[in-house]
């Protein structure tokens, strides 16, 4: 996608914000939403350093934005995985508080190519969910075509999020594939590869990857 250039007036802030939602995506998937500043921006797809807990116990992680430039919030959102920062997450309430920094991050997107194809496993969507909510929010012609692998279908965070999306914006297609389908599974299976690419987006010689 698009490097940050020096010239790109975007500010790197440290400040204390306040929790206004958390969403459970999926059994082992959620999302907290902070109140945003209005001095704060950053662009589609950058990320923020986190740190939660008081002075005697903080536990700090970088986290890309899942929320889109173009929403009121900031969104992170992570798998839970029982590490400490997890924990710590997963334990939030609305009106909890928290220290971000940022934005940071080289991949970013806002229109720079006519053609575009995303890869994502898992969790790693965060920051795609970002470039694709801003496109579409803002009435982009980008062409976005994004496989999306998960484990079992019953773990795909924001695809409620991404059909709405398709129903939005005709120049975003969403392919997903579970690499351990349950018996009643009937799309694509296994990981993602050049044969998978190859015969779910045909003019893909023609996108940027």
């Amino acid at each position: 996608m698009s490097p940050v250039s020096s010239e790109t007036s975007i500010e790197i802030l440290q400040f204390e914000t306040d929790v206004i939602r958390v969403i459970q995506r999926t059994n082992d998937v959620k999302s907290v939403r902070f109140k945003k500043p209005d001095r704060f921006n950053y662009l589609p797809g950058q990320w923020i350093s986190v740190t939660l807990g008081n002075e005697n116990e903080q536990k700090t992680k970088p986290l890309s934005l899942s929320s889109s430039t173009t929403e009121d919030f900031l969104e992170i959102t992570k798998r839970l995985t029982g590490h400490d920062f997890s924990t710590a997450l997963e334990i939030l309430e609305v009106g909890d508080k928290a220290l971000l920094e940022g934005p940071f991050g080289n991949l970013t997107f806002q229109g720079d190519y006519d053609k575009i194809c995303m890869l994502s496993g898992g969790i790693g969507i965060t920051p795609l969910r970002s470039m694709i909510c801003y496109s579409t929010a803002k009435g982009l012609k980008t062409d976005i075509a994004l496989i999306y692998s998960n484990r079992y279908e019953n773990n795909i965070a924001f695809e409620d999020d991404f059909k709405k999306m398709q129903t939005l914006n005709p120049n975003f297609k969403m392919i997903i594939t579970i690499t351990k389908p349950s018996p009643s599974w009937k799309g694509l299976t296994g990981r993602i590869n050049r044969k998978m690419i190859e015969e779910t987006v045909h003019d893909y010689a023609d996108r940027f990857f």
